[in-house]
């Protein structure tokens, strides 16, 4: 049984291995790969992800948003994605959606009902992002902005463990728990000794505060890119903000530069 059992084993680990090598493969037309990551939810992190993604479009670079939250996909509503994935050779291959110059993949393509929850253990949300990254043909690519799960678990491990990430941007807001969280996903991201681009304070203001942001780039040694304000022009409904507004438009301006210059250096953790 013990030799029985040490051949499955290994039967299990040369597929996964295999299964990398092909995820590597279908990222090799991608320049730059970029992963928007927080500690919470509901600090902004798809809104960022997803209005960086429609500037690099606009400025004329070959973009691409991959949506890997599992338990709230929301890229395709944001991003307002009238399509699918499209299927070709025979269904080994997924050819994203597209919207305002972005190719767009997200888990919500895999639901067949945005309003039902995931419930999904470990090995499942394993399972499901792996073989999404496997099967998805990006085609050649400026950048990749990987919009991940919140948290230090499964989902995000996965991720990190399977795409080679340039590095990461942070989000936080400026309340002291957010910060907090915030945190931890630096020491996740440097315990996988990956490299944090930098942080991004969002919800800026007169109602939540700010300066978080700032001081845990100090705290933390990392990279501050700056501060995005909690406007009312985000309640457009009819594409991401950085589209309809100035205001806006320049702080993610202000943003992209930063990030673009801690490309060519930055932290290593």
């Amino acid at each position: 049984m013990s030799t029985a059992g040490g051949g499955a084993r290994g039967e299990a680990l040369r597929q996964a291995i295999q299964q990398q090598e092909r995820i590597k493969e279908r990222l090799s037309t991608v320049k730059t790969r970029v992963a928007v990551y927080s500690g919470k939810g509901g600090v902004g992190k798809t809104t960022i992800a997803v209005n960086l993604a429609c500037l690099l479009a606009q400025k004329g670079k070959r973009t691409g948003l991959l949506d890997a939250d599992i338990d709230c996909p929301n890229v395709v509503r944001m991003m307002k994605v009238r399509d699918t994935l499209a299927m070709a050779e025979g269904g080994h291959r997924l050819i994203p959606a597209e919207s305002f110059g972005v190719k767009v993949v997200s888990m919500a393509f895999l639901q067949p009902d945005e309003e039902e929850a995931i419930i999904w253990r470990g090995p499942l949300i394993h399972k499901a992002i792996t073989e999404l990254l496997e099967m998805v043909d990006w085609g050649e690519l400026d950048y990749l902005l990987v919009d991940l799960p919140p948290g230090t678990s499964d989902a995000p491990l996965t991720v990190m463990q399977n795409i080679p990430l340039d590095g990461f941007v942070v989000v936080t807001t400026p309340q002291e728990l957010a910060r907090l969280d915030a945190k931890r996903s630096i020491n996740m991201v440097r315990k996988m000794d990956l490299r944090v681009l930098g942080v991004v304070e969002n919800f800026t203001g007169e109602l939540f505060g700010t300066g978080a942001g700032e001081e845990l780039g100090r705290e933390m040694g990392a990279p501050f890119l700056g501060s995005l304000s909690l406007r009312a022009d985000y309640r457009d409904e009819t594409g991401p903000a950085v589209l309809s507004s100035e205001a806006v438009r320049q702080e993610y301006e202000a943003l992209l530069r930063r990030l673009e210059e801690g490309l060519g250096g930055g932290d290593k953790g």
